[in-house]
């Protein structure tokens, strides 16, 4: 047959080709606005839990609590960027449809809004994320507001601060006038300077509910108030996994160490008295 003849079959024939299928389309920032809730938000650190969690809340939150809850360390400042991307990068692969937000590490951002850009900007680049969070109120306005002007999505996160524990501790906030005074310009300077979002932690509830009212952005709270507009706890507290000590705000849905630890029992029984590997787990 002919070039011709070729190609004038081709014409008369064309190609078939398949229906595309839509993929899931992932929340981004977007999704979040005031009186659109509540949200129901949760931590992931790696891609099997992101799966499990993804058909069910609007926002998955990879944050630097990965350090104690993965990593046994004793306070959140030894987590480094690295270790922010790589698990940011496992989330996102095992998640399709909640927006994802990895934490800005410790000193990461503190040095000036261009150090945060830069950054940041590693974060979302290497990940894919929707967005990034970090600790600070009126502090960080200027760079929250850096960030926002670049590109750059910014949840912000008052309160009890755990990348400030060591200067301030472990205890809730807005317990004196001062500190509710505080709390209150730090909210305003964060929604001000365009966060999509704030996170709350561990505040005096009245102050955690007239926060989240006055604000036209969304609160998420952990340990506030059920006034916030989402809320968001450590997945492992919630499942019983975290151990016998965990802060008062957590509620546990679930126990499952028992669970985990009977299994590993048994399966260290059946090695040790040759049950397994049976020949269901062999191959002929």
């Amino acid at each position: 047959m002919t070039f011709h003849a070729n190609l004038q079959s081709m014409s008369s024939h064309p190609p078939v080709h398949p229906t595309p299928v839509s993929p899931k389309r992932r929340l981004d920032v977007r999704h979040f606005r005031k009186g659109g809730g509540p949200y129901v938000c949760l931590t992931a650190y790696t891609a099997p839990l992101a799966r499990l969690l993804d058909p069910h809340v609007d926002l998955l939150l990879v944050g630097d609590s990965l350090g104690m809850v993965v990593y046994g360390l004793d306070s959140t400042l030894g987590v480094t960027l690295e270790m922010m991307i790589a698990h940011g990068q496992a989330v996102m692969r095992g998640s399709q449809r909640a927006c994802v937000v990895v934490d800005m590490p410790f000193a990461s951002y503190h040095e000036s809004p261009a150090q945060a850009f830069r950054n940041a900007a590693r974060v979302m680049a290497e990940t894919g994320c929707n967005a990034v969070k970090l600790e600070g109120g009126a502090v960080m306005a200027e760079t929250i507001r850096f960030l926002i002007e670049r590109g750059i999505p910014v949840c912000a996160h008052i309160g009890l601060m755990p990348q400030s524990v060591r200067a301030e501790g472990w205890r809730a906030r807005g317990r004196d006038a001062a500190e509710v005074d505080i709390l209150r310009r730090d909210a305003a300077a964060i929604a001000e300077s365009g966060a999509f979002a704030v996170v709350i932690e561990a505040t005096r509830e009245a102050l955690a509910r007239e926060i989240s009212d006055s604000l036209p952005i969304p609160t998420i709270g952990i340990g506030a108030s059920v006034a916030c507009d989402g809320q968001v706890l450590v997945t492992e507290d919630l499942l019983g996994l975290s151990g016998a000590s965990t802060a008062k705000f957590v509620k546990k849905f679930a126990d499952l160490s028992p669970e985990v630890s009977a299994a590993v029992a048994q399966y260290a029984a059946d090695v040790r008295a040759r049950e397994f590997p049976g020949d269901a787990q062999v191959y002929g």
